[in-house]
């Protein structure tokens, strides 16, 4: 049985508290939303703020929805040399011990202490597709892209649960690597 995945590219992103969105947009604001992402519940926000690191600075990060606990952005690796920051490789959600950034917003600004972060490669799978494909949580997998340029990624995180939709994440980096775009098939080859 072949087990394909959709491919998602995830490019810079930043997930915000209420409290950060309200200190970079203004008291009350609440995020509107551009589109929904694959993720159910989801969506990417039409609010952009500056992110600001000790090199150079990217003026317009998209924001992503709903809010969350904790304050992260989301960067490549390349990302992470031109804003002169030293990133870790992480799952999302893990940011203790992880340098900060300034961000800009129309209202004000935010210094986060921590939350900056690569995103591990991971897929996101229903509870349901997992038990059929003998997929447990956390489990590192194998993963094929194929096209002109088409490679293996090892360590591809697998994160189950039932508020999921089958999608694989990887970020710019990875995808320039492969050739690959949203949209496109990834097959799990172990």
């Amino acid at each position: 049985m072949s087990k394909t995945v959709p491919v998602g590219v995830s490019a810079r992103h930043i997930h915000l508290t209420q409290e950060h969105v309200e200190a970079l947009f203004g008291p009350g604001y609440q995020l509107t939303e551009f589109k929904p992402l694959s993720q159910p519940g989801q969506f990417a926000a039409n609010e952009q703020v500056a992110v600001i690191g000790t090199k150079s600075k990217f003026d317009k990060v998209r924001i992503l929805g709903p809010v969350r606990p904790a304050s992260q952005l989301e960067i490549s690796r390349t990302d992470s040399f031109s804003l002169g920051v030293k990133a870790p490789v992480r799952e999302s959600g893990n940011i203790e011990g992880t340098p900060g950034i300034t961000l800009k917003g129309p209202a004000g600004e935010v210094v986060l202490e921590t939350g900056v972060i690569i995103a591990a490669r991971h897929i996101h799978f229903h509870t349901s597709e997992a038990e059929a494909w003998g997929i447990a949580d956390k489990q590192l997998l194998k993963v094929r892209l194929g096209g002109d340029r088409g490679l293996v990624l090892e360590n591809v995180l697998a994160r189950v649960s039932d508020n999921f939709a089958l999608d694989m994440h990887i970020d710019t980096d990875e995808a320039n690597a492969a050739g690959a775009n949203n949209g496109d098939t990834a097959e799990i080859v172990d």
